[in-house]
């Protein structure tokens, strides 16, 4: 799907993100924004785990001149794998 051409609110053109999800808890509310991330939950050391993963992407795309919108999928498996993040499948990937 081509998401430049995706509705969205305000009229800005749609941009890829990627989102952190930390499932466990200790009691703390975490939300931490970045220009295409944004990451909710989990305890300080899942958290902090999150946003050292989203920054370390940040860079390793940002040293290759690309961003979200312009890396491939098999690009971007290969940089998350890179920073320790292991990609699980899918129904759709088998």
């Amino acid at each position: 799907m081509d998401m430049s051409s995706s509705p969205n609110q305000g009229g800005k053109d749609a941009k890829a993100m990627m989102l952190g999800l930390g499932l466990d808890s200790d009691g703390h509310k975490r939300v931490t924004r970045g220009d295409n991330f944004a990451l909710v939950g989990g305890t300080e050391e899942t958290h902090d785990g999150m946003v050292e993963k989203a920054v370390k992407i940040n860079e390793k795309l940002a040293r290759k001149g690309k961003d979200l919108d312009s890396v491939s999928r098999e690009e971007f498996d290969d940089i998350a794998q890179s920073v320790g993040l292991v990609r699980r499948p899918t129904p759709r990937d088998n």
